[in-house]
């Protein structure tokens, strides 16, 4: 794999950024299992690679299948946004992410030039960034893998001035989704965007959800697989033993991976 770290500026952000592509493009000639692998014939597809809260872009994909399955990760930090354009100016990542970054990788790289090439996973806050950017770029992005997902729209929208929850504060949450008596009807909550893009009738992203039967955020994920169904959207939802924690994550990853690159 080739690791290749990239500092440009983004007119989205106001400021210079960084991100990082990994490149399967290492083929050993004395390997026949490797020049006998099928998926080098096709063309390289692409995994926005979305991280969660309090962390940042960091390759959590095994080598071996991003090797396997042809494919290149594309890991930008979206430090806390939850992946949204802010209200201040600089904090456009809901749009960096589906407008900017996939425009720049594409002629940078030549890489997701086609929707059906391009996918999104993530975990926590990074499975909310990959549900909402695919239900936001429907035309861009194909698949989205959400693990674990921070699906809390609903709680936010219950929020009053100063009180916010344990994980951050009112002004945090403002910042991110808008004020909160709003944020339902908003484009910031996936729901209102799922709506809008049946009523569009462009195709709806394959849609995976997994968590953890351990994992705090449990309930959430459940009122969202409740709803696709209530809207009749195919998606796959699973439920397995686990918390909320890379253990679960990575577990995903080998499961995942397989299903929606083959």
């Amino acid at each position: 794999m080739a690791n290749i770290s990239v500092r440009f500026f983004s007119n989205r952000l106001k400021r210079f950024t960084s991100f990082q592509v990994f490149l399967p493009n290492d083929v050993f000639e004395d390997m026949p299992d490797t020049l006998e692998n099928p998926y080098l014939k096709r063309n390289l597809k692409t995994l926005f690679l979305l991280h969660g809260y309090g962390s940042d872009g960091f390759n959590w994909i095994p080598d071996e299948l991003a090797v396997k399955y042809n494919f290149a990760v594309v890991i930008p930090s979206g430090e806390n946004s939850f992946w949204l354009d802010g209200i201040s100016t600089g904090h456009e990542y809901y749009r960096f992410l589906g407008e900017e970054l996939v425009e720049y990788v594409r002629k940078t790289f030549g890489l997701a030039k086609k929707r059906e090439d391009s996918y999104l996973m993530g975990y926590s806050m990074g499975g909310f960034g990959a549900l909402h950017t695919s239900l936001a770029y429907p035309d861009i992005f194909s698949k989205a893998v959400c693990l674990s997902s921070a699906l809390i729209v609903h709680e936010v929208a219950e929020m009053k001035d100063g009180i916010g929850n344990d994980i951050a504060n009112f002004a945090y949450y403002r910042e991110c989704f808008g004020e909160p008596g709003k944020v339902l009807e908003s484009d910031n909550n996936p729901e209102t965007l799922l709506k809008k893009l049946k009523e569009s009738g462009k195709p709806i992203p394959e849609i995976i959800m997994s968590v953890g039967t351990e994992d705090i955020l449990l309930e959430k994920n459940r009122d969202m697989h409740k709803f696709l169904e209530s809207e009749g959207v195919e998606h796959v939802y699973e439920e397995a033993e686990g918390n909320h924690d890379m253990t679960f994550w990575n577990k995903c990853v080998q499961k995942y991976v397989p299903i929606i690159f083959e």
